[in-house]
Parts: C-alpha cells; structure tokens; sequence
C-alpha cells in the first residue's frame, strides 16, 4: 500500500485484520501530512458536498477579500480551470442527491468505528462526543429550506435551530455577535488528529502491518499480474497494491494510464497555544466557513483553501488570516501565540473518493480523494477496500466511488 495518511492506515488495519500481509510505504512518517492538520471534525452526518447550487455566486467574493476562504494563485489558473469547471457542474441540484447520499454511506459509522478500533489500545481518549455548532451572525442568513439543512433533513440527521442565546449557553465562548446556530447533534472530535492516526498506527504494527519510510517514485505492473514499485535506492514488488497517496495519488497512477481530475487542494490551520478559553464543541461559522475547535494542545482554526499545484510554497499569511476571524468568533481568546501548518488535501469535484478496483488494472485499487472528510470518511474506507480485496460484497453501493465516473 502507498500512503500511511488516516486514509492508509484505516485501510491497512482493515486488511491486516482479515489475514492479509500488508506493507505501508510513505515518504512520511504515519499520519504527518494532511491527517495531523485537520479540524478534527467525525461526523456521521456528513452528506452535504463543497459544490452546492448557486455556490458560484459566492466564489468572486471569495477570491477578492483578503479574508476569505479561498486563495487562488494567478500563474495557476489555466491548470485549475479545468477542475473548477467540474466542480461548478457538479454542484448542480440534480447531482446533489446522490453525492449525498454516497457520502453518507462512507460517513454514518465512523464514530462507531473509530470507538471500536481504539477500544483497548489506552488512547480512547483521543475521540470526544460533542455537537457541531453552524453559527450565523445574522440570523437572518440561517434560512430552514437552505439546501444544506435540507440535505441533513431528507437524512434524518439530529439537529435542530437555535438562537444566539442559547447558543451561548451551549457554547458560552462564542461572541453576543452570532444571533442562531444549526446544531446538530451526536458526532464527535478527535482532540489531536495526529496522534489518532499515530495510535491507530502503533496498532496496526502491533497486528503486523509494516510501515516503510520512502518515496515511491513509480509504479508499474509486470508480467506476472504483480505490481512493481520504484522506491529510495531499491524496487519493491507486490501482488496487490493500493494507493493510498492523498494528493500524491494522480501523479503516481497517470503514469500507468489512470488519470482522474484530483486537485492539491492546500489547507492551514492557525492553533493557538495559550487560548484562554476551551471549547466543548466543533464550531464553523458558515459565512466564513472556517472551522474552531479544541485540542489537547489549544485551540485550533482551521478551514482556508488554496490552490497554487501541489509542489507550490505556502503562504502562511493564509493560517494567519484565520486569527482575526477567530478572535471575532472568541473575544476571550488569547492570539498572541500560535504555530502556523499548511497540508494538501486531495479534492475530487463531486467531493467523493475514489475507492475500489481499477477495471483496466488487475490488482490496483484506490481509495483516495476524500478531500475536507478524509478524518470521518477513513474508518469505513478501509472496511470497503478490505472487502474488496477479500472479494467479499461490501455493504454499501460502490458507484459513487469509481474513477470510471470522470471518463
């Protein structure tokens, strides 16, 4: 398997458990790219995509306030095109239902799932139950049929709409300046998405997966059906062979003929070491769309996009955007220390992964492009591509999933 994200090791645990000898090789250690820097968000209700109707009205206001979620760097647009193009389309209501839906299924066990895989290895602590708190400054803006709550509606999901009163009481950090909230219930965090990815790895070792820190550099497959892999100074060969690479995952599989329109989608997060307040819940301001929640080690903002290729330099003006946007969130919140992170999310158009076999690639399969829900959609991947693998039926419908899909 190639790539040792929450994503690879979610699947390696599931393969190791049904008997398989399962190899993890990544250029970095378990759970040190994308995995560590997330929002910490598990929720079984996710079912609501990043490309929704009338988004694109949104967007140029976006990309001209210095405050606003998403950075575009202009010497990047004729490659971004493309994929922008696809993203609108796919936000078109007549898709949305079935990304909904196939969203859905990968979402709604993966607080059960997380509990289960942790049961017994001493760190069950690094999963809390809390609420997600969609908070609005004008409660006007929180309007009942919005596509968004009208999607968690249609799937039963917890919620309901509060107003700022008592979404202070809830959460009483949170400024007078937000007048409602969309709470929904019954989901969880991880207090350091690093270190649930680190102990899920200890375990997987312990069960007798093998992790291998190295670059892969190609693959290709050879005469005999099996899979050969260009490592740091060596070749590695295997029968089966997943990828598991995030954002690294298109380049490594154009080279054998698979191309798929996945962006390297960079997100940062702005933690703040000494906050002064600690909060219960996930919170996202829906109009900034960022995303504030405890950790064992402060309180981490999180959320900005940009999109500059994937070999792109940060720019960690865009982490310290988030601390204005926080401060107003959190009056008491102290922002004088903090530590900037930067981590590349791998994003499909349609915010769906791919999971599954390749048709034209006997023993290749994928799971990769979860982009913002790698942390919750990651348990019940590995569960899927286990199945497969095993060539057992999985319980949910694979569709949504293939690469297939984009060609």
């Amino acid at each position: 398997m190639v790539g040792a994200g929450i994503v690879g090791i979610c699947c390696a645990l599931a393969l190791v458990e049904k008997g398989f000898c399962v190899h993890v090789i990544d250029r970095a250690g378990p759970a040190e790219g994308a995995s560590y820097g997330n929002a910490g968000v598990i929720t079984p209700w996710g079912c609501v995509p990043q490309s929704v109707p009338g988004i694109w009205r949104k967007i140029p206001k976006w990309l001209i306030d210095p405050e606003g979620p998403i950075s575009l760097r202009l010497g990047y647009l004729p490659k971004f095109a493309p994929w922008a193009l696809k993203f609108l389309r796919a936000g078109r209501s007549k898709h949305i239902p079935a990304t909904a839906n196939g969203m859905s299924a990968l979402s709604r066990p993966s607080v059960d799932l997380y509990k289960a895989l942790l049961k017994n290895t001493g760190h069950e602590q690094l999963i809390a139950d809390c609420w997600g708190l969609y908070i609005y400054r004008n409660s006007s803006a929180l309007k009942p049929d919005d596509v968004k709550i009208r999607l968690r509606e249609e799937r039963q999901v917890p919620m309901e709409i509060v107003d700022g009163n008592t979404l202070r009481d809830i959460e009483p950090a949170i400024s007078s300046d937000y007048q409602a909230a969309h709470v929904i219930k019954d989901q969880a965090r991880a207090v350091m998405p690093g270190k649930l990815g680190q102990a899920l790895a200890q375990k997987a070792e312990f069960l007798g997966v093998k992790f291998i820190r190295s670059s892969v550099h190609a693959i290709k497959p050879n005469v005999d059906r099996n899979w050969e892999l260009t490592l740091d100074g060596e070749t590695a060969t295997t029968g089966k062979l997943v990828i598991a690479a995030g954002a690294w995952s298109a380049g490594l599989l154009a080279s054998v003929g698979v191309r798929v329109p996945l962006e390297a989608e960079r997100g940062y997060h702005l933690m703040f070491t000494n906050p002064g307040v600690s909060l219960r819940h996930s919170i996202t301001d829906v109009e900034a769309t960022f995303v504030v929640s405890s950790m064992e080690d402060g309180v981490r903002s999180a959320g900005t996009a940009e999109f500059a290729g994937i070999n792109a330099l940060p720019q960690y003006k865009r982490a310290h955007v988030l601390a204005p946007l926080t401060k107003r969130m959190l009056p008491g919140l102290n922002t004088d220390d903090t530590e900037e992170w930067m981590g590349t999310r791998p994003s499909f158009p349609d915010s769906l992964p791919c999971i599954g076999r390749v048709a034209a690639r006997p023993n290749l399969y994928l799971a990769f492009g979860h982009g913002h829900y790698g942390l919750t959609m990651a348990p019940k991947t590995g569960r899927v591509i286990a199945d497969i693998i095993s060539n057992e039926q999985p319980d949910i419908d694979l569709s949504p999933y293939q690469a297939e899909r984009f060609y």
